[in-house]
């Protein structure tokens, strides 16, 4: 934002007549009043706020009755409503892992199982949920992904400004999209090629090696870009003495370093890494241990409990929203995995809920102790978890894990944007900010799920139309 005669200058990108479409808030100055405030850093919600927004940054944010004058801006009075900051959705894909690639018993044809692309759904879907911010956190198809944050940037195509993760890094894996790494100098080209072409973060995947994760972080680290991984063949400890950012989902169902038959650069069984979680306290003093590794180094958690919900039986809950949004293939494909039970290729009589329990008190421990948690979805598994509704799911589930409403809003805004070291323009609501804010009917604060009742998402001071959005993909997630 700059200044003119000492006016704001707008800076925000002309947008085309697909995205105008879905706008209904699009004016030089907008002052949101009478609204209660959750800020993004944990303070307690405040209550008759305004919020004025001018040039795509917020202008001033604080009680009403000290608000400068706004007699030439578009009021909205939201009596009633809340405003929190725009979500950053740390583990968000572009694709859909749709489990229709299985056959009538349930099992994956060689040469194995094909994901789907959704770089059309996936971004209104994120955009419509409140999600202003996401990192794609492995993408399988990165020219893709990258056109996808050009056209966006450009109000070309609706959706969230965009982390851009490279392809996954990984030895031999289960998906044949998936380049398969020949040794650290592989590693290292992979990552100066694709942070050449604008990718601004990596991921490391279950099968890659010690020796070709530390050529990955140290060439990316040399450029300023993160890694993070979901693991297997390497510790969590190993992987954080290499330096490696960030890890996915949590321990319980990652993390196989205490394994006393784990080899070296080998990813064990799921089924036996489950089995030896189910027996293992969190408390215990070896996972402490490593937890307090983890803080001391750094290192960020992202939480991914709605991917990892749909291993219990009967939940999440089915909502016709996210139904009604898949194509009907995927739509059949889902709930035909849920009602086999079968989760990870394991049977439902597997202790499903205890280790979903287990790492909802990691991810607490972990951050009470000081650790970075992050927050999203991942949108993939048996296909239950789409974009955007994830991300909502996650803040709820962040509750149930004993987190405050507050908290865990401030885990999904602002330490997200922590972690993208991006805090000084976006994750809380701030004079000077990007005016990325999230209109809910009703008070979040108080009842977390009230955060799915999106009416309006502001990304640089533009307001966008949550119900067209979604309404606009209805029966096409799973196919473009």
């Amino acid at each position: 934002m700059s200044q003119t005669n000492g006016k704001m200058r707008d800076e925000r990108p002309n947008l085309s007549a697909e995205v105008l479409e879905y706008v209904k808030v699009n004016a030089p100055r907008v002052a949101l009043t009478s609204v209660r405030v959750v800020d993004g850093a944990g303070a307690p919600a405040r209550e008759n706020q305004t919020i004025l927004m001018s040039g795509g940054k917020i202008e001033f944010a604080g009680d009403s009755a000290v608000a400068p004058s706004h007699a030439d801006a578009l009021v909205l009075d939201l009596s009633g409503k809340t405003v929190i900051p725009g979500i950053v959705g740390m583990h968000d894909h572009l694709f859909y892992t749709a489990s229709s690639n299985r056959d009538a018993q349930g099992h994956v044809p060689a040469p194995g199982p094909f994901v789907t692309e959704i770089a059309c759904t996936a971004p209104r879907l994120y955009l419509a949920c409140g999600v202003t911010t996401i990192r794609t956190t492995g993408a399988i198809e990165p020219y893709t992904d990258l056109n996808v944050k050009k056209q966006i940037a450009e109000g070309r195509m609706p959706g969230p400004k965009m982390d851009v993760t490279g392809p996954f890094l990984t030895g031999a894996g289960p998906f044949p999209q998936m380049h398969q790494l020949a040794g650290p100098e592989d590693a290292r080209r992979l990552v100066r090629y694709w942070a050449d072409l604008g990718v601004t973060s990596f991921k490391a995947y279950m099968g890659i090696t010690r020796a070709e994760l530390a050529a990955a972080i140290e060439e990316a680290h040399a450029r300023g870009l993160k890694v993070t991984g979901h693991l297997g063949s390497v510790g969590y400890r190993e992987a954080a003495a290499l330096g490696i950012d960030n890890l996915e989902h949590g321990p319980v169902y990652t993390d196989t370093e205490f394994l006393p038959e784990k080899q070296p650069d080998v990813c064990p069984p799921l089924p036996r890494l489950m089995e030896f979680w189910s027996k293992t306290e969190i408390s215990s003093p070896p996972v402490e241990e490593m937890m307090r590794d983890l803080v001391e180094r750094g290192v960020a958690i992202t939480s991914t409990l709605p991917v990892f919900e749909l291993s219990v039986p009967g939940r999440p809950v089915l909502q016709q929203r996210v139904l009604d949004a898949m194509c009907p293939e995927s739509r059949t494909s889902y709930l035909t995995a849920r009602a086999r039970g079968v989760f990870m290729g394991m049977a439902e009589s597997f202790p499903w809920e205890s280790l979903f329990r287990k790492e909802m008190e990691f991810e607490h421990a972990f951050a009470r102790a000081g650790g970075l948690l992050i927050t999203g979805p991942d949108p993939t598994g048996m296909g239950g978890v789409l974009p955007g509704f994830g991300d909502q799911r996650d803040v709820e589930l962040l509750v149930e894990a004993g987190f405050t409403p507050i908290e865990a809003i401030r885990i999904a805004t602002q330490n997200g944007a922590r972690y993208l070291e991006r805090l000084d323009s976006i994750g809380t609501i701030v004079a000077g900010k990007d005016a990325d804010l999230v209109i809910v009917r009703g008070d979040p604060s108080k009842n977390i799920a009230e955060i799915e009742n999106v009416e309006t998402v502001f990304k640089d001071g533009i307001g966008y139309d949550p119900d067209k959005l979604i309404e606009s993909v209805r029966g096409q997630v799973g196919i473009r």
